[in-house]
């Protein structure tokens, strides 16, 4: 993978792991687009697609590292929660093949599932609940949805805040909740993928490479969560639909007519 190639799937990740509508969804239609255009297919698409992930995880513990510190002190008794909410996704992870997960036909059938999960939203008036307050049964409802979120195209962030909306959190208590969530979500899953690539072998990609994808995730994922935040806050989800849908059917048919 060049230079300017990972620098655009840094772009795209760090835009698209915040705002609602799937970075694992756009890095693969991405990546399908580079190589249709001439690009070598990427082999490593898997490994990129963590280095970048954990770009944004980066971003995740940097914006929020007073409610990080809150976690591990004085709301500690959140911590077997969030637990709870995560072990779904890394069952999931666990079980799904990396080759569906690189299918960009598969990630235009979702965009629309995370379209419509935007719209229930937006129509949802938002419950009372501090995210602090959460119980196991509520976190779990969210956790599922997190799993459901492997799938490329449907959006985790989408999928956790719209879970937080639906069992009566807040909105801001609903946001900060789904992106207390990646942490566990991205670093378990980098760690995973990372054992992997260390039993297979080095990465094609360079480190260097790999490093300026990282701080471009990282970068471009402060300010999409600083962006994302404040559209739920005036409960305007709904807008991502708009984009969502569209992009959904052009990839269906881009993939279905070659």
């Amino acid at each position: 993978m060049t230079l300017w190639e990972i620098i655009l799937l840094g772009i795209v990740q760090g835009l698209t792991e915040f705002l609602p509508v799937s970075s694992s969804g756009h890095l693969v239609v991405a990546n399908a687009l580079l190589e249709s255009l001439g690009s070598e297919p990427v082999e490593d698409l898997i490994e990129v697609s963590i280095v970048l992930h954990l770009g944004t995880l980066a971003a995740v513990l940097v914006y929020y590292w007073k409610a990080t510190i809150r976690l591990l002190t004085s709301d500690r008794r959140l911590l077997p929660i969030l637990i709870l909410a995560t072990i779904p996704a890394a069952v999931v992870g666990l079980l799904i093949s990396d080759s569906s997960l690189e299918s960009p036909l598969l990630a235009g059938l979702m965009f629309p599932v995370t379209a419509a999960g935007l719209i229930w939203a937006s129509r949802r008036e938002p419950g009372e609940e501090d995210y602090r307050q959460l119980r196991p049964g509520p976190a779990l409802v969210i956790g599922l949805l997190q799993a459901l979120a492997i799938l490329p195209g449907i959006s985790r962030s989408g999928a956790t805040i719209v879970g937080g909306l639906g069992v009566g959190l807040q909105r801001e208590s609903a946001t900060t909740f789904a992106f207390l969530m990646a942490i566990p979500a991205i670093a378990g899953g980098g760690l995973l993928k990372g054992i992997e690539a260390y039993q297979l072998g080095a990465t094609s990609t360079p480190m260097g490479t790999l490093a300026v994808g990282f701080v471009v995730s990282f970068l471009v994922g402060l300010v999409a969560l600083w962006l994302v935040i404040r559209w739920v806050q005036k409960g305007r989800l709904a807008i991502f639909a708009y984009y969502l849908v569209p992009l959904g059917v052009a990839v269906v048919v881009w993939q279905l007519l070659g």
